[in-house]
């Protein structure tokens, strides 16, 4: 061979060939695949296998959509028992043995005053289309047009869906303040703080020059998650419930994340006691399938056939799936094994925030968990919160890849790093991924701000990271770690 010829090289492993069609084939709006460059090729309960052969423990769990992680079992038989009945897979809104089955499961779970005088509208398979369904459904029953929603709050992507959500510019819909014991926008945090919120959402419906009418419906989450893993006090909830029922404005509450035991309860709102008249569910209660509903107060049913509709409402292997999962998390109890091991694992992450000053604050409840990383060296605010810290996070959620950790980052500015494993997690598992995440944050510590200052370990102008280390160190598929 002459000097000057090149080598033969080998050709680049096939991950990195779909990593690249991807990036050149799909929207710049693509989100996950920009910080996670990984191509899951296999995956059981915890664990992801990655077309690289490196595997993964994954603790963003389809952003909650996975209860009981990857193809469990009884979701897999349940999938394969449809397929195998010849069933059609859709029809529909037309009444099926699945969608019955699923719909008893679910009334079962439900708080027993909405259960016996409940409604059910299949809406499209996102929890964005429920979001729709209900502001459709209260603005029919009330003949009211106006909503009620609160800062930091994420409610989906569609029109109606992202006016309500806390970036928005919407004018119909009035902000209200959302309890946030570290910024609160009150500055002190506490019982006080929400307290003030109340009476502030008090004040704000009853002035008559407010310049706010009375709105078809309120609507928030029981524990904010792409808003930073925010759990509303219990008896803020409780006042939402009495300022709305005496004002006869229906309470949407949101649970698309928090539902199926994900809080340590199996519905988010059975830690407070509140009762909605509109419970909007996706996610979880699809078993790991696309599934949306809107469970409501019979009295509210005002709408006209068609009113809402769409394609997709009859996913037979979605309530399949999602009565096995359902069953599964009610007779195994889930909801308080993710209450006794959140609440252990929330310890230990405190831990953390003694150790490092830039852990501005540990949170969540149940098995939805988060950190806020903050600037140690700025100034705090007079409540003493500290400027966030988005660059430290992507660099902790980097650094968690490298070990085989998969985080989500979320809050104020993505400076939140955001636990959602499966509550099938074991001891064992809970362990190693906080031994990781520990380990993470010591080296992006040492590191500084992870590299590229605002954008962290993400490449200027958005471009996805590069993947020539992520996860060798990851456990086997086999096993709890």
């Amino acid at each position: 061979m002459a000097l000057t010829q090149p080598l033969p090289t080998s050709p680049p492993p096939a991950h990195e060939g779909i990593l690249r069609r991807q990036s050149l084939r799909e929207s710049a709006a693509r989100t996950y695949a920009r910080s996670l460059p990984i191509v899951p090729v296999r995956a059981r309960g915890l664990t992801i296998e990655g077309a690289d052969g490196r595997r993964y423990l994954d603790c963003l769990s389809g952003a909650g959509t996975l209860a009981l992680g990857h193809n469990h079992p009884v979701v897999l038989e349940a999938i394969r028992a449809v397929l195998d009945s010849g069933a059609p897979l859709h029809v529909l809104d037309l009444a099926t043995p699945v969608k019955d089955a699923f719909v008893t499961e679910l009334f079962a779970t439900l708080p027993a005053e909405l259960a016996e005088h409940g409604r059910i509208q299949f809406c499209g398979p996102a929890g964005t289309d429920a979001v729709e369904a209900a502001f459709t459904l209260v603005r029919t029953a009330t003949g009211r047009d106006g909503l009620a929603a609160f800062t930091g709050a994420y409610h989906g992507m569609t029109a109606g869906a992202l006016a309500a959500s806390g970036g928005a510019r919407d004018t119909s819909v009035t902000r209200l303040p959302y309890p946030y014991d570290y910024r609160c926008p009150f500055g002190t945090g506490g019982e006080r703080g929400a307290e003030l919120a109340a009476r502030w959402t008090e004040n704000v419906l009853d002035d008559d020059k407010s310049g706010i009418a009375r709105p078809a419906g309120m609507i928030l989450e029981p524990v904010q998650g792409e808003g930073g893993v925010i759990p509303a006090p219990d008896g803020w909830l409780r006042r939402m419930r009495e300022i709305t029922a005496a004002r006869d404005i229906p309470l949407i509450v949101d649970e698309v994340q928090t539902g199926v035991g994900r809080t340590g309860a199996f519905w988010a709102i059975e830690h407070s006691g509140v009762v909605p008249d509109v419970l909007v569910l996706s996610k979880a209660i699809g078993g790991s399938l696309p599934l949306a509903v809107i469970v409501y107060r019979e009295e509210l049913d005002a709408w006209r056939p068609g009113a809402h509709a769409g394609t997709f409402r009859g996913n037979q292997l979605a309530m399949a799936a999602g009565a096995a999962t359902l069953a599964y998390v009610r007779e195994n109890d889930l909801a308080r094994r993710a209450a006794d091991l959140g609440a252990r694992m929330l310890s230990r992450l405190g831990g953390l925030a003694a150790e490092h000053g830039c852990v501005g604050d540990v949170r969540g409840r149940g098995l939805m968990l988060g950190l806020e990383l903050v600037d140690p060296d700025a100034a705090p605010d007079p409540a003493g919160a500290r400027p966030a810290a988005p660059a430290l996070a992507a660099a902790v959620q980097q650094e968690c890849l490298a070990r085989g950790l998969i985080v989500e980052l979320g809050g104020r500015h993505d400076a939140v790093i955001r636990l959602l494993p499966p509550l099938t997690l074991t001891d064992e598992q809970a362990d190693a991924v906080l031994d990781r995440l520990a380990d993470a944050l010591s080296t992006a510590v040492r590191a500084g701000t992870g590299g590229a200052g605002e954008g962290g370990a993400r490449r200027a102008g958005g471009a996805d990271v590069a993947s020539a280390t992520v996860g060798s160190q990851a456990p086997p598929f086999e096993g709890a770690s």
